[in-house]
């Protein structure tokens, strides 16, 4: 029993030192109130484990650091971390894995004083297996989306000029993300018009995003999906893509920008902010956009402002903080798509 309270004291110890890495990356890296929470209450859990295997001077006095041949062994990965999910997940590991050891040494006679210690210790661990889910996904694997200025959303029937013509002059005004969205062409007819685009926009380091479906984006090869809160949520393309995907997903109010966010979502659309024709909704307005750059939770992830965007009120956006924005008609319904674009991205930058 003296080398099973060796074990227990070490792993005990383990346990809680990744769910302080874990609560803090939930606290200081994504802000969110309902993970720290569900983390603290494990922690606590954990402690009151420690508690139930009997006196705390009992482990302390089975404690033999100087003694422990584990502690000069190591391996190259545990001495990098290449950013906070990989701090993040390494510390999940460990939470798990010490559980797991905590619970088989509290299933030998004489360890604990309360028999069903060992359960406990069970369903804590399964509770630690969704924790790790919930939070690494809302890391959104450790890579997000980078902050576009400019989103061009590639409708043909709303092209003045052809598509492939206005896609062209939108990169060449300075657009970093093209959206496709064709609601009305079969699957066969959408999978061969986004590897077009793909094909267009790659060689010019342009990110392309495909709307709602994660099937055409993953064989056409393009950078992300985009969904609505009707459409596939983000742990289903998860499911598909794995990190294989940027994830977009539309919000219209902080309700579900935070859930966007908590889901893994890698940026949001945010609108709409002015009526449109396009696609008529409840105009959420440039108050929105404020709400969603002041709450820490979501403002972490890029945004691209949308719906009924034009050169004459960027500016309004530009005023309440926006980075980014997506825009349809006021590209592909310009003669002059490349001008139209360039002007739309010196307005987002300030120029």
């Amino acid at each position: 029993m003296n080398q099973a309270l060796r074990m227990l004291d070490a792993n005990l110890n383990r346990a809680r030192e990744a769910l302080r890495v874990m609560e803090d990356v939930a606290r200081f890296c994504l802000q969110s109130e309902d993970l720290c929470g569900r983390l603290k209450s494990l922690r606590h859990e954990v402690a009151a484990v420690a508690a139930g295997v009997g006196e705390p001077a009992l482990l302390l006095a089975w404690r033999d650091t100087p003694g422990d041949v584990g502690t000069g062994i190591s391996t190259e990965a545990e001495g990098r971390r290449s950013g906070l999910y990989q701090v993040a997940s390494a510390a999940c590991k460990r939470l798990t894995e010490a559980l797991r050891v905590i619970e088989e040494c509290l299933k030998m006679p004489g360890v604990s004083k309360d028999a069903g210690l060992a359960r406990r210790v069970e369903q804590m661990r399964y509770a630690s297996y969704e924790v790790e889910k919930r939070l690494l996904l809302a890391m959104g694997g450790g890579v997000r989306a980078r902050q576009w200025g400019v989103c061009v959303l590639v409708t043909e029937s709303a092209c003045k000029r052809p598509w492939q013509e206005v896609v062209r002059g939108a990169i060449a005004g300075g657009a970093e993300c093209l959206q496709l969205r064709e609601k009305e062409l079969d699957s066969a007819e959408l999978l061969g018009r986004a590897r077009a685009l793909v094909e267009i926009a790659r060689p010019a380091g342009v990110a392309v995003i495909i709307n709602d479906r994660a099937d055409i984006a993953l064989l056409a090869g393009a950078d992300g999906v985009h969904v609505g809160q009707e459409d596939v949520p983000v742990w289903g393309v998860r499911k598909l893509a794995g990190e294989g995907l940027l994830v977009g997903v539309s919000t219209h109010d902080l309700r579900e920008a935070r859930a966007a966010a908590e889901d893994g979502a890698d940026y949001c659309g945010v609108g709409a902010m002015f009526p449109t024709a396009t696609k008529p909704r409840v105009v959420s307005g440039p108050g929105y956009l404020r709400e969603y750059l002041a709450d820490a939770q979501v403002a972490r992830l890029p945004h691209l402002a949308i719906g009924g965007i034009t050169l004459d009120n960027v500016g309004q956006l530009r005023a309440a903080g926006c980075a980014g924005v997506a825009v349809c008609a006021a590209v592909c319904g310009s003669a002059d798509p490349a001008g139209a674009t360039a002007a739309l991205v010196a307005a987002v930058r300030g120029g």
